[in-house]
């Protein structure tokens, strides 16, 4: 969708100001909602691409005056509340008011370094040869989605070249909705600066994105 936490190529938000030596948390409480988040996650309730979706759905007046960590918490409720985990009486309250529906798995403490070392693989088999090779010009599509996608806006409707075919993966446009795995190939495609920016792009800047198959459309050699 064309949410508030797709900020690439916008103007108006002012320069990036990486922090030197910044620590990995500001404040106590964002490390426990890094666990919270994570321990949630493992409830397997929802999914990582549903997950970021309810990130990037907040309102951009909440998504821009909430912090990095604010906006995690924010769509741990959203997804606590959309399966039943929690009621809005007990978010207010800061309590439970009843019992929760069961989990399908618990992960415990000293389980979840190995969980977490592990992953869950994203990468599916191929039942289709992929359309494009390395080398491929291709255009992204122009599209303006309502629901979660992985094709940032800055770079829809622009040719780009093939760089690396990843293989088959999990499609998070689906995944995010219940709809579904539907695995498509998963490229990286390199756009130079004038391609993204036109004449005031630096022509010797390189952007890779990973984009999806349906993302992509093949543009014709000369004479074809």
């Amino acid at each position: 969708m064309n949410g508030p936490q797709d900020l690439g190529g916008q103007m108006g938000f002012g320069p990036i100001a990486p922090e030197k030596d910044e620590p990995l948390f500001h404040a106590d409480w964002e490390r426990r909602a890094l666990g919270l988040t994570v321990a949630a996650g493992t409830l397997g309730a929802w999914t990582i691409d549903e997950s970021r979706h309810a990130r990037e759905s907040l309102h951009p007046a909440d998504y821009y005056g909430s912090s990095y960590y604010e906006i995690w918490t924010k769509a741990l409720e959203k997804l606590l509340l959309r399966h039943g985990f929690v009621t809005e009486e007990e978010l207010a309250r800061g309590e439970p008011l009843a019992a929760a529906p069961k989990p399908k798995r618990v992960v415990s403490g000293a389980e979840m370094p190995a969980v977490l070392a592990k992953g869950a693989p994203v990468d599916r088999p191929a039942v289709a040869p992929a359309r494009f090779r390395v080398g491929d010009l291709v255009r992204t599509v122009q599209m303006h989605p309502t629901g979660h996608t992985r094709l940032p806006r800055y770079a829809r409707g622009r040719q780009a070249r093939i760089e690396i075919v990843h293989g088959v993966h999990v499609f998070p446009d689906t995944n995010a909705h219940g709809e579904g795995e539907a695995p498509q190939w998963l490229y990286t495609i390199a756009f130079d600066g004038p391609a993204l920016w036109g004449r005031d792009g630096d022509p010797g800047l390189t952007v890779s994105i990973d984009a999806f198959e349906s993302y992509l459309e093949p543009v014709p050699h000369d004479g074809e």
